[in-house]
């Protein structure tokens, strides 16, 4: 796509797409700077993470325990910032008519959001049994994923459609 017209279409254009996935992009900024946060505790930059009053809260015993660390031989927030870097550049991506132009491009974002949630589930499973305690930082970036993948989820079918149609824009044909 011409320069031109993308940065024309992404900044003013008014589609119910762009404006679902404007969102999808501003949540996915959240949830890296929930990940943001949480690395500068697991990094000693910070020396504790506030946690609501309420619920089963206790980001300190979570983001400091062996679960925090165990992958990778690296703080798991980190990670955080690179998916939901990843999710802003495929929200971005593409102009206003990319689920017919370009359906992968919808799809690569579903499927990715679709990662994610199921990611997450497992990650809070496995968070729950090991510290008893959850991270409000990661739940609060789980919800922020889930809202993403609904919001993505008109996209991804109209782009699905057109991706398996035979039209010139098929994915068979890319």
């Amino acid at each position: 796509m011409n320069p031109t017209q993308l940065s024309r279409e992404l900044r003013t254009a008014q589609t119910p797409d762009l404006k679902r996935r404007r969102w999808i992009i501003g949540l996915s900024l959240l949830g890296a700077a929930m990940g943001q946060i949480v690395t500068l505790y697991q990094t000693g930059i910070i020396k504790h993470l506030p946690d609501p009053p309420v619920g089963p809260f206790d980001s300190d015993k979570v983001d400091a325990s062996d679960y925090g660390y165990k992958r990778l031989d690296t703080p798991d927030a980190a990670a955080m910032l690179i998916t939901y870097g990843l999710t802003t550049a495929l929200a971005s991506a593409g102009g206003k008519d990319r689920a017919l132009m370009k359906p992968w491009v919808p799809l690569a974002m579903g499927a990715k959001l679709l990662g994610d949630v199921l990611t997450n589930l497992t990650l809070a499973r496995e968070e729950w049994q090991e510290n008893k305690a959850l991270c409000f930082y990661c739940q609060t970036a789980n919800v922020l994923s889930v809202a993403s993948l609904a919001l993505a989820v008109p996209e991804v079918v109209r782009a699905a459609k057109n991706a398996f149609t035979s039209g010139p824009n098929s994915v068979a044909q890319v």
